[in-house]
C-alpha cells in the first residue's frame, strides 16, 4: 500500500459501486463472480451436464413442473424492476 493511501471499507466500496451505472455494475459483478470461480471450461461443462441430468430426472419423475422460457423471462424482468 502506498504511503498515505487509505483502504476503503466494504461498506464504502458497496456505496461507491451502487452509484455506478447499471452497465458498469453488471461488469463489476461479473468480474467479482469470475474471481470466485476457478473452474476450467470442461469442469463447468461437466457441472452443467450433471445439473441438466438432475433436472431431467425431476421432470421425468413428476416432482417438478416445467416452466416456459417466456414465464422465466417475465419473472426475471419483474425481479430486476
Amino acid at each position: 500500500m502506498e504511503k498515505g493511501k487509505k483502504i476503503m471499507s466494504i461498506e464504502q466500496i458497496e456505496d461507491k459501486a451502487l452509484q455506478l451505472s447499471e452497465g458498469d455494475r453488471a461488469k463489476l459483478a461479473q468480474k467479482l463472480l469470475l474471481s470466485l470461480d476457478i473452474l476450467s471450461e470442461s469442469e463447468i461443462a461437466d457441472d452443467w451436464l450433471i445439473e441438466a441430468q438432475r433436472r431431467a430426472r425431476e421432470l421425468d419423475a413428476g416432482t417438478v413442473q416445467p416452466i416456459s422460457a417466456e414465464e422465466v423471462r417475465r419473472k426475471a424482468r419483474a425481479l430486476l424492476r
